[in-house]
């Protein structure tokens, strides 16, 4: 790194620095106070907090100010409003009040409301995050919000987020006084994210046009040469990626996001990067910035950003792992084993609570992790299977059934190893990696694999917090409650909820199908579409969680899986439209010059045989979009949402596998010059 990189990290961010060493002192430590204990700003404090951010924004070169939230599309929002005005006699001045920067209000109509609004209702509000800090894009003064409705019901991601974050704060703090952590006053989950993605060539993406449209390729014959050529992953970085690497740093430096880890992914042109730690709420305000500058850093370099779970077929898709874990204000890590976990109480206690979370709400976790996109993803052999199971590692395992048996002696040291005789002997980790679970604990965190590259993990962590919130809950209640010491109480805890949710514990290779049987046989469901999970919202077990932890109104949770219902059949819709478009004006049309070429060439036996295969799959495919295009005008007759998200689910995607390889089996006998659209050949070996 430069050392300018170091001058200029966080230049753009609106940190705590910023606002101790511009404000009086006073204000600053009301600012504070504020912050520690989320109490209202009075509005002379607000006043000149937003004149310090308005004069600061300005000396780095903003004109305009935004409440910047994240609705309910899974994307963020913004509009702009410019810091100059004019004065009674017309002269042009800056203002930015303290009411500006703490409330604004934004046109709601065109957001998804799931008729939490009516559509006569336009008003929307935003509040200002005072626990995420501010900071420029372009010449923009962000301002983190909050998105409600008129009458204060969620419109965001991010409010029922902060509300689950406060729950599971509280519920845990409540844990650790009982456990004898006194000391301890607030609770935070962190959050380390690791995105996946692919590049490809600017100018052949605009010559696909499923790429532009839908964001993964609907037909394709895979290359010749695989990503079973193993010479991708960790390998060289090429010297464009390189380039467009290190304006992405500088972007997320400038940011303060601790771009902390740049590398090959598995597959030809995907590739991953992996920012540090931050309160889950900051990490995923982070996320939102990075998935944007990729994008916008791609186009500067010629280069295109695919975030989809899955834009090649046949090819390893992306995904976005949410490695989760919990730190109180006293510095404790709870998920941290210690070097005996077999006598860190506190630890076991928290570990059992996930197993009783993941158990209890495995359908409810993969909704909150996947959309559309993730369905041609999870399962693959690339990415943890839509089965939901948690791998704790040998030796936590082997503890925790130990307990459950009865065994007096729960000491269990950290083994220690040494690869080289001249290294000095490591600790050696409790638990391996394995890639095939989609829930693992890896090291002092969990790791859940399966949230989708291009998705908010907003969701994910709201329901994450919420669960482990009430489960904490119960079991305070449970300690509380008990006639015995804390010691035999904190052990009933542990054994009770590991017999009860042991069958949630998976070591092996997720991808095989033994797994999947073995699962059947513990009664662990298996959901093989995002379409099929999004009612698991309205369980009533689930309502009533979400609604003892101040999470969700049950207003808030219809709505969503309205939405959901509504995203996932237009994502298929728009697939379905591409891929008819795709094949009658491009494809065929092709196929038909490349027909008539080989026809002219009467006496070779490889040009008749081109015409009659060619020929013969040319109209096979054409009736086939004729068929789906009948099922596409069927769907959009429905009045029921839910009835047309099983049609595109079961019959529309499957006939449009079916429409796919004939369309690669046309490609397969088609002359290069003559295809009309960029191979996958061309897309993944273009650097």
């Amino acid at each position: 790194m430069h050392k300018s990189s170091i001058d200029a990290f966080g230049k753009n961010l609106c940190h705590n620095k910023v606002l101790k060493d511009r404000l009086p002192s006073p204000i600053y430590e009301q600012w504070k106070e504020a912050l520690a204990h989320e109490t209202a700003l009075e509005p002379a404090v607000a006043d000149a907090i937003a004149h310090v951010m308005k004069t600061w924004a300005i000396e780095q070169g903003a004109t305009h100010y935004s409440h910047w939230f994240q609705p309910m599309t899974g994307n963020t929002a913004e509009k702009h409003d410019a810091f100059l005005e004019s004065n009674d006699n017309g002269v042009p001045i800056t203002r930015f009040s303290g009411k500006a920067l703490i409330k604004g209000e934004a046109d709601g109509s065109s957001f998804p409301s799931g008729g939490l609004r009516a559509t006569f209702e336009a008003r929307g509000y935003t509040y200002w995050d005072i626990t995420s800090p501010a900071f420029i894009r372009g010449h923009v003064l962000c301002i983190p919000s909050v998105f409600v409705s008129f009458n204060g019901e969620a419109l965001d991601k991010k409010t029922p987020l902060l509300r689950s974050m406060r729950a599971l704060s509280k519920e845990a703090t409540k844990v650790l006084h009982l456990l004898g952590d006194t000391e301890v006053k607030s609770v935070t989950p962190t959050l380390g994210q690791e995105q996946e993605y692919f590049l490809i060539d600017a100018d052949l993406f605009k010559k696909r046009l499923d790429l532009k449209l839908t964001g993964r390729t609907l037909i394709g014959q895979p290359p010749a040469k695989g990503q079973d050529s193993e010479d991708h992953y960790f390998g060289s970085i090429s010297e464009n990626v390189n380039a467009f690497m290190e304006d992405v740093n500088e972007a997320c430096w400038a940011l303060g996001i601790y771009s902390k880890v740049e590398h090959n992914e598995v597959a030809f042109n995907q590739f991953e990067i992996v920012p540090m730690y931050a309160p889950a709420h900051i990490a995923i305000d982070q996320n939102q910035l990075i998935m944007d500058i990729l994008k916008k850093t791609a186009k500067k370099h010629g280069l295109e950003c695919l975030l989809h779970e899955k834009p090649f077929a046949g090819i390893n898709g992306s995904g976005k792992h949410n490695n989760w874990s919990l730190q109180t204000d006293t510095g404790l890590n709870l998920f941290d084993p210690s070097d005996e976990p077999g006598s860190n109480l506190r630890f076991l206690v928290f570990v059992v609570a996930v197993l009783a979370v993941v158990d209890k709400y495995p359908t409810l976790l993969r909704m909150s992790a996947s959309g559309a996109g993730n369905d041609h993803r999870l399962g693959a052999n690339e990415a943890p299977p839509a089965i939901i199971s948690v791998y704790l590692g040998s030796t936590l395992e082997d503890l925790l059934r130990s307990l459950a048996n009865g065994v007096a002696s729960i000491t269990k040291t950290r083994e220690v190893h040494s690869p080289l005789s001249n290294l000095k002997e490591m600790p050696k980790e409790f638990s391996d990696r394995n890639r095939t679970s989609p829930f693992a604990f890896t090291g002092s965190k969990f790791e859940f694999r399966m949230v989708g590259s291009s998705r908010s993990a907003a969701t994910t962590n709201t329901i994450l917090n919420a669960a482990l919130a009430d489960e904490l809950a119960m079991i305070a209640k449970e300690i509380e409650s008990s006639q015995k010491d804390i010691r035999e109480s904190i052990m009933d805890v542990l054994i009770t909820r590991f017999t009860k949710h042991e069958r949630i514990l998976f070591s092996g290779d997720g991808y095989s199908q033994a797994w999947v049987d073995e699962a059947e046989r513990r009664g662990l469901p298996n959901i093989k579409s995002f379409n099929e999970s999004i009612d698991s919202y309205l369980e009533p077990a689930t309502l009533a969680m979400f609604a003892r932890q101040g999470v969700y109104t049950d207003k808030e949770v219809h709505a969503r899986v309205e939405i959901l219902h509504e995203q996932f059949y237009r994502a298929v819709l728009f697939e379905a439209r591409s891929l008819s478009e795709l094949l009658l004006k491009f494809i065929l049309p092709a196929a038909l010059k490349d027909i008539h070429h080989a026809s002219l060439v009467s006496t070779s036996r490889f040009a008749s045989d081109k015409v009659s295969e060619l020929s013969k799959l040319v109209d096979d495919a054409y009736d086939l979009v004729k068929t789906l295009q009948l099922l596409v005008e069927e769907g959009q007759k429905m009045d029921d949402i839910r009835a047309k998200g099983k049609l595109f689910n079961e019959i529309v995607r499957p006939h449009m596998v079916v429409c796919r390889e004939v369309a690669d089996k046309i490609e397969s006998l088609m002359d290069h010059d003559l295809y009309p659209i960029p191979t996958y050949t061309d897309l993944l070996f273009s650097f």
